[in-house]
């Protein structure tokens, strides 16, 4: 089958980080995620559910295509549909930045925006689950992607963590990686068993995100965390978890971008945070691995914007210091 642009996803790089972890005794290497061609890990598993549905007749060239997404996802199906001529309606909430809106509307997209969070719990995602539900059952011939549940979310990410194991000669001593969906960190956790890989597992998640049983609270961040706990989630996913804040997610990919020149997104920052965070507990000689999600430009007017830093969190430029200085560590929030 002739993919086209979509024969690109995947075969990420993994890059060697030689500065922002000197002198610990370990090696860290970053997959790049953000080189796919959406942008983002998220076009792996909509690749991967959008081909199936093909493959097994669940969608046609008749078929309205719609999923929630706060950008990333949204982004990669997007891509997928643009190529296979098909719909695709994307329900995105206030809290998405302009940018993506914009990138889903290039690919064709057809954008709802749902202005008020859900009046229980106050946050977006059911709200916008809500909304899906109700089109679903309103539109003809509708295709939910329903990336919570989808099993070929995370069967997308056997390949991401083949590829990884692949790269390092299957030295794979610990793992890093994003919670949301739990599509990656489920399709790593299966590859590692299936295949008998001796690897850590660090789940990274939000503060406020209730995957791993935390109290739920305000994020500021879209797209890292969740305001529920993903039907994709098992026990044992994750070796470990690691609670960060947005303000170590600020932080980290500032320090990515001045000490490594990786400008990525704000969940890459929450997990280069995580391993600073337990990085005592890793082996010296160990090869360690972080999952970068997405790319830095979708966060120009958040977390790269000096004025909305300072607004959420005052002057914290001392927090990731010029190049080949010593950046001091952050305190432990009390609520991970």
């Amino acid at each position: 089958m002739d993919d086209g642009i979509l024969s690109a996803i995947g075969n990420t790089p993994l890059v060697k980080l030689s500065r922002t972890f000197k002198d610990h005794g370990f090696q860290v290497f970053a997959k790049l995620e953000a080189l796919n061609p959406g942008g983002s890990m998220k076009d792996r598993p909509a690749l991967n559910i959008i081909r199936h549905a093909l493959a097994t007749g669940a969608l046609s060239p008749e078929s309205v295509v719609i999923e929630s997404s706060s950008g990333n996802m949204g982004i990669g199906l997007a891509q997928a549909c643009a190529y296979y001529g098909l719909r695709f309606v994307c329900i995105v909430d206030a809290k998405t930045t302009e940018q993506n809106v914009r990138v889903l509307k290039a690919y064709g997209a057809e954008v709802h925006v749902i202005s008020e969070p859900d009046p229980e719990t106050g946050e977006f995602l059911p709200a916008r689950i809500n909304h899906v539900k109700a089109l679903v059952e309103a539109t003809e011939k509708s295709f939910w992607v329903n990336q919570y549940a989808n099993e070929y979310n995370a069967l997308a990410h056997h390949r991401t963590m083949h590829e990884i194991v692949t790269a390092l000669d299957g030295k794979v001593d610990y793992l890093f990686c994003a919670t949301s969906t739990c599509g990656t960190l489920r399709g790593c956790r299966e590859y590692v068993q299936a295949h008998e890989v001796k690897c850590k597992i660090y789940g990274v998640d939000a503060v406020g995100s209730v995957v791993f049983g935390q109290p739920r609270s305000k994020r500021l961040l879209p797209g890292h965390g969740s305001a529920f706990r993903p039907e994709l989630f098992r026990n044992g996913l994750a070796d470990a978890f690691v609670h960060v804040t947005d303000m170590e997610c600020v932080v980290g990919c500032r320090r990515l971008a001045r000490h490594e020149a990786i400008l990525a997104g704000g969940s890459s920052g929450g997990i280069l945070m995580a391993l600073e965070r337990v990085r005592h507990e890793l082996e010296p000689g160990s090869n360690c691995v972080l999952i970068l999600p997405d790319r830095g430009e979708r966060y120009l007017d958040t977390v790269y914007s000096d004025a909305w830093v300072a607004g959420h969190f005052g002057d914290i430029s001392h927090l990731w210091a010029g190049r080949g200085e010593a950046v001091p560590e952050l305190p432990v929030p009390s609520t991970a």
